[in-house]
């Protein structure tokens, strides 16, 4: 599970936005659930993303937030010499939702499906 520490610690403050956006982009791939919000690819890669907090809000024990993410996929081919599959990575961009513990820090994330 993910903790999200640093985002929890600068909750109601001017840097929890970008308290969020690191925490999350050094978080992984796998962390992210990128690799089932795949649409021009078939594979994730662990090359970096960039997040933009969309919106945020808060409910009893929870801070809500609605981040974009940016990252890179692949088509994962065969690697023959005659594959016709492209090997530069492909754009992807998902919305997230993610729900921060206000005691644990612990952060689900789920896609928005949007």
């Amino acid at each position: 599970m993910l903790n999200l520490f640093a985002a929890l610690a600068a909750w109601n403050t001017p840097a929890f936005n970008d308290a969020l956006k690191r925490e999350l982009e050094s978080a992984g791939p796998a962390a992210l659930s990128l690799q089932q919000s795949l649409s021009a690819s078939s594979y994730a890669l662990d090359d970096g993303c960039t997040v933009m907090v969309i919106g945020v809000g808060e409910e009893p024990g929870l801070i809500r937030a609605r981040v974009g993410v940016f990252f890179h996929g692949i088509i994962a081919g065969c690697s023959c010499a005659d594959d016709p599959t492209p090997v530069e990575p492909q754009q992807e961009y998902v919305e997230l939702e993610v729900a921060i513990d206000r005691h644990s820090a612990a952060a689900t994330i789920t896609p928005t499906g949007d």
